[in-house]
């Protein structure tokens, strides 16, 4: 049953990328152009700093997928192929299967046999035990372990749990524990801001927020039901780039993934505050249609833009992103307004680098002066914020 399952979850993420359901609130955030902002590609560099004893040569990463089937681990060997050979970190799909039935450990062990000097993480669900996160840590051999929260998608599924309460002391019991960082990620549902600030006296290393926007499980796990009586959680939570704007400042290093869709996206939420950012069924859509080739086109791609999105845009590495003025616009402002996120700073903070002319320190950028307009903007949002 649970290889069946797992082999459905893969054809229903398939069937999503070919018909997605609604907008992308990555759309509603834009970089504001500033022409001689621009540096040399030889300065760019795309290693990040993840987390406290994560650093990466590259800030993208493929995301948890698949395995405990046949067929998955097929998908998860071709997976750690086009890893090994574009240099991106990877994590496996949940590993619970394996905890039921050990005669699918290769599914997963895959992962690391293909990709021997790789980072590899692990996946566990909050219910996992300590033994059972070190035998998953052990399996890949892995360099750090996510656990997984997914409580939208254990309501819609017929066979999921209906118990939470002891997911927070469970995670912070396996932090404590094990060996390797831990990263604690949603499933598509996306992490709010009281999350991430109780994930960080919980003693986790990261939190991938997981947004709205990329797979929806609610929306698989109704699929698999006969009525399809809970079309109504289609869609539940918040979208990557709002998750992100609301874990500013909240103590915990964060990584994107939802709906991450182009190098633009990747530039976007670097641009938002994560440390690197994942894709799921995007890559795995390409995987199944083109094969690996396909797939390590995809990344190198994706790297290769990435990086001329940094020398336009005066980014020597992907944090420097975080530096870059954006404009929030549409439904994701609605959103920032009434989570009291001031947009406005976000416009003008390049100011505070004078980063906007050649990559050097420049009085002529946007943002300029002698801080007044900065004050005068300041009051009109409070201004605004008040007769709202």
């Amino acid at each position: 049953m649970s290889a069946q399952r797992k082999d459905d979850h893969v054809r229903l993420a398939i069937e999503q990328q070919h018909v997605p359901l609604g907008g992308n609130q990555f759309d509603e955030v834009s970089f504001v152009h500033h022409a001689l902002a621009g540096i040399d590609r030889p300065e760019v560099s795309p290693a990040v700093s993840v987390a406290d004893g994560i650093a990466w040569p590259v800030p993208i990463y493929i995301n948890a997928m698949t395995g405990g089937s046949v067929k998955t681990g097929a998908i998860n060997r071709d997976l750690a192929t086009a890893a090994r050979e574009t240099g991106v970190p990877i994590a496996s799909g949940s590993m619970h299967a394996y905890f039921k039935d050990p005669s699918c450990a290769d599914t997963f062990r895959v992962l690391r046999r293909e990709n021997p000097r790789g980072f590899v993480m692990a996946n566990v669900n909050a219910t996992a035990s300590v033994a059972d996160a070190r035998r998953a840590i052990d399996l890949l051999e892995a360099d750090a372990l996510q656990i997984h929260l997914n409580t939208a998608q254990e309501t819609v599924m017929p066979e999921g749990d209906r118990s939470f309460s002891s997911w927070a002391p469970r995670i912070e019991e396996i932090a404590a524990a094990v060996e390797v960082p831990v990263i604690v990620k949603e499933v598509g549902n996306g992490l709010s801001r009281q999350t991430v600030l109780a994930l960080a006296d919980l003693g986790v290393r990261a939190a991938d927020v997981g947004g709205r926007g990329g797979t929806d499980f609610a929306r698989i796990e109704n699929g698999r039901r006969e009525a399809g009586e809970y079309a109504f959680m289609h869609g539940w939570g918040q979208s990557t780039a709002a998750c992100l704007l609301d874990a500013q400042d909240a103590g915990l290093p964060v990584l994107a993934s939802g709906g991450v869709r182009d190098p633009l996206d990747v530039a976007r939420a670097l641009a938002l505050g994560a440390g690197a950012v994942g894709s799921s069924g995007g890559f795995l859509r390409t995987l199944l249609d083109g094969g690996v080739p396909a797939l390590i086109g995809q990344i190198t791609a994706w790297l290769d833009q990435l990086a001329a999105l940094q020398t336009m845009l005066g980014a020597r590495t992907p944090a420097d992103l975080a530096r870059c003025d954006l404009l929030i616009s549409g439904s994701l402002r609605d959103f920032c307004a009434d989570r009291g996120i001031p947009t406005w700073q976000l416009a003008r903070r390049s100011s505070s680098t004078g980063s906007t002319g050649s990559g050097k320190a420049s009085g002529t950028g946007a943002g300029s002066g002698s801080g007044s307009i900065e004050a005068e903007a300041e009051a009109l949002h409070e201004m605004t914020g008040r007769t709202r």
